[in-house]
């Protein structure tokens, strides 16, 4: 592996979405920017939360209702969300989903 970049050709497969359950997986970690790929099983939710800093979300599989601020929108394969640091926010798994997550730590 080359320590310069990180290559994955199919984020879609890097996670499979447990069935009862949210699993997590730290793809990649610096002091600018955290990515963490999620696999939702169906009807799995992360409940409303903020960050401290700005995020982007990616979904590449499956479909959820993502909840921003007062506002609740669908995601499907290929939908992008940048929020600012401190929105409320939240996922629940419509049916099984990736989702990519990326910290922009540099951002603070």
């Amino acid at each position: 592996m080359n320590p310069t970049y990180l290559h994955i050709s199919d984020l879609a497969t890097q996670i499979e979405p447990p069935e009862d359950a949210i699993l997590s997986r730290t793809l990649h970690n610096d002091e600018r920017v955290k990515a963490v790929l999620f696999g939702f099983g169906a009807g799995q939710e992360l409940s409303e939360h903020t960050a401290a800093m700005p995020a982007i979300v990616q979904f590449i599989r499956g479909d959820a209702r993502l909840t921003l601020g007062d506002e609740t929108i669908e995601a499907r394969p290929g939908t992008f969300v940048h929020m600012s640091a401190g929105l409320r926010h939240a996922v629940r798994a419509v049916t099984p989903t990736v989702m990519l997550l990326l910290l922009l730590k540099g951002s603070r």
